[in-house]
């Protein structure tokens, strides 16, 4: 089974393929975590979140490219295991 880490990962690769209608990492898991304060299902902080409708592509796709650093560096700080 591919971690989430993988998952978002390809999912950011596909997003950046996308010269126009940039899609949203939205996995309709839509729950704020207090300690990062990142969605726990798209890793977007709630004003990326609001920003998301009225950004440009570009704009999004520096978003996702966020996103993945995100995903990097919680992967590499996690304990063995955690992030699968």
């Amino acid at each position: 089974m591919r971690s989430a880490i993988e998952l978002l990962a390809a999912r950011a690769d596909c997003a950046r393929a996308f010269k126009e209608n940039v899609p949203s990492p939205c996995v309709s898991v839509c729950r704020m975590n207090e300690q990062t304060g990142l969605c726990n299902g798209c890793w977007r902080t709630i004003d990326e979140i609001r920003a998301w409708s009225r950004s440009d592509d570009d704009a999004r796709r520096q978003m996702w490219t966020l996103i993945e650093q995100r995903a990097q560096a919680l992967a590499k700080d996690a304990p063995k295991g955690l992030a699968a």
